[in-house]
């Protein structure tokens, strides 16, 4: 989980609003793209590819909106970006996790300090339910600034986004890595139809929220 000039949280000079999907090759195994890759489309491999620096590259630019849906919510250097974008009044923010996730002990002890800290934000932008019918909200992903959307497998934990031992490949002293999979595109009909969806599942747990269940 590295950091460095260009992967920063709160740098003006980093936005989506000129976003390339070859930026992210960086933190691809073989540091490139395939000459044939897709130009609105990448597909991420946890434990081959640096996932967790892939999603903190994208959301420490973004500077409009965020939707997101996530079911195991347990990075604390991710969750502080998006506590720094919900207390910023000028990006939209809207959060939905899993309510069954969100009651274990790792996801409820970093949800209890943004509550205590921030109890107004938090209550106006965090939405914790289940899905329209009471079943788990699996979905894990988000749409960043109406340009940029990610979407897989991946939960956000060390295991779920992969732990290098070593950096920038498989292997060494504490390396963790379960087989989970995070894409990133850029296509316009995809991006619209998934924030739609994401505000949808939000506007659910909302509902049964306020209803107490």
């Amino acid at each position: 989980m590295a950091n460095s000039a260009s992967n920063v949280i709160d740098d003006p000079t980093q936005t989506l609003q000129t976003f390339d999907l070859l930026d992210l090759q960086q933190y691809t195994q073989e540091k490139s793209y395939a000459s044939n890759a897709s130009r609105d489309f990448h597909l991420f491999y946890v434990g081959r590819d640096d996932v967790h620096d892939v999603l903190k590259y994208v959301l420490s630019r973004v500077s409009i909106s965020l939707y997101l849906n996530m079911f195991g919510y347990d990075d604390e250097e991710l969750n502080d970006i998006l506590m720094q974008l919900v207390r910023d009044p000028s990006v939209t923010v809207l959060i939905t996790l899993d309510k069954s996730q969100a009651g274990g002990a790792h996801e409820k002890a970093l949800l209890d300090v943004n509550r205590q800290h921030d109890l107004a934000n938090f209550n106006t932008h965090f939405a914790i339910g289940q899905s329209s019918s009471h079943q788990i909200t699996h979905t894990k992903g988000f749409v960043a600034d109406g340009r940029v959307g990610g979407e897989g497998s991946t939960n956000w934990s060390s295991a779920g986004e992969g732990t290098f031992g070593v950096t920038g490949k498989a292997g060494g002293p504490g390396y963790r890595a379960q087989n989970n999979t995070q894409s990133i595109f850029t296509d316009q009909d995809t991006i619209v139809r998934f924030q739609t969806e994401l505000i949808a599942e939000h506007m659910v747990a909302l509902k049964q929220q306020a209803a107490g269940g």
